[in-house]
């Protein structure tokens, strides 16, 4: 099938057009977590033949994601697979000429301007601020529109970000509020349908952005409500004492990264940092044989099993310590068997 062929459809759409196609296929686009929001985004992209697509998340594939995290299936929650490679795995069936970049990582001020390196476009498919932050000061030091998208409950939020044009994410929300404050999908819940309608906006923003470029988009603030049947636009004006696009200020990019064990909302897992020097997972393997069950190595993790937890090893020197919330109990079985 030729390009043509496969995108007739597509390009029969005025606004989008032969010409649109052609830059939709020469372009990189970094999408930042592959769970609710990022499975929709990267669905659409590869559907629609953008031409590279660099996927990063941290975080495995979980029953719970299930219900709601399109590129997953319970295979993948049962081997706890990385959601980038399962990701890729999903997407790689549907084929045309997207190239899939994933990466087990996480995102911080380190490896961005690597991974965001020729992006067109930044797209936000994770679950926290910390990381949106992050992403809103390289967007705007580099002058690189990317969409902000969130959503919990019925409801979500859509936020084109083109830098000297309108709003970011710093003119709306000076900073982000102390835990506990708002509402997140495990106190509030979180239903398909908002997922794919938030996901469907920022998409088709997505598109419109890289098809015809940032100034045939006017900034506003989408509000949805999928219970409701709701759509609001509200104007997005710039901050003119905004610290990041007024002050210049890009904090997020220069702050230290963090170095004390992170608790996984809802998830009864805690995340450790990366140390300085990461471990070397096949003599790590080795070691832990005799001790650990379950014990799996693959070429992005180490996994095993012990004293009632299961750890996960990343690459990148990440641990994952699943079955506990006290980051105490985490840090020492760390400690205890893998020497971090």
């Amino acid at each position: 099938m030729t390009p043509s062929e496969r995108f007739d459809r597509q390009m029969r759409f005025a606004p989008l057009g032969k010409e649109g196609q052609e830059r939709l296929e020469g372009a990189r686009v970094l999408l930042v977590g592959c769970g609710a929001l990022g499975g929709a985004l990267a669905q659409t992209l590869v559907r629609a033949g953008v031409g590279e697509l660099v996927l990063v998340d941290r975080d495995v594939v979980e029953t719970s994601n299930l219900p709601r995290q399109v590129l997953f299936d319970e295979r993948h929650a049962v081997e706890g697979t990385p959601k980038a490679l399962a990701a890729v795995e999903s997407l790689e069936r549907i084929g045309g000429p997207t190239r899939l970049e994933p990466h087990v990582a996480q995102l911080d001020a380190r490896n961005l301007p690597v991974l965001g390196l020729g992006a067109d476009l930044l797209l936000d498919g994770t679950d926290n601020l910390e990381t949106r932050y992050l992403l809103n000061d390289f967007a705007v030091e580099r002058g690189v529109p990317w969409i902000y998208a969130g959503v919990v409950g019925a409801s979500g939020l859509v936020l084109p970000v083109l830098p000297r044009r309108g709003a970011c994410l710093a003119c709306l929300f000076q900073s982000a509020p102390p835990p506990g404050v708002l509402p997140t999908c495990d106190t509030a819940g979180v239903i398909l349908p908002a997922v794919l309608l938030v996901a469907s906006l920022a998409a088709g923003l997505a598109l419109r952005i890289l098809a015809k470029g940032p100034s045939d988009v006017e900034p506003a603030l989408l509000e949805i409500d999928a219970w409701g049947a709701n759509v609001r636009r509200l104007p997005a004006p710039r901050d003119p004492d905004c610290r990041v696009c007024a002050q210049g200020r890009f904090e997020s990019l220069h702050r230290p990264a963090p170095r004390d064990p992170l608790v996984l909302c809802g998830r009864n897992a805690v995340q450790i940092p990366a140390s300085s020097s990461p471990p070397q997972l096949e003599l790590l393997a080795r070691t832990l044989a005799p001790s650990a069950q379950e014990l799996q190595c693959t070429r992005t993790f180490l996994r095993f099993s012990i004293e009632g937890s299961r750890l996960t090893v990343f690459r990148d020197g990440r641990i994952l310590v699943e079955g506990t919330n006290d980051p105490r109990r985490a840090r020492a079985l760390a400690d205890r068997w893998i020497g971090s």
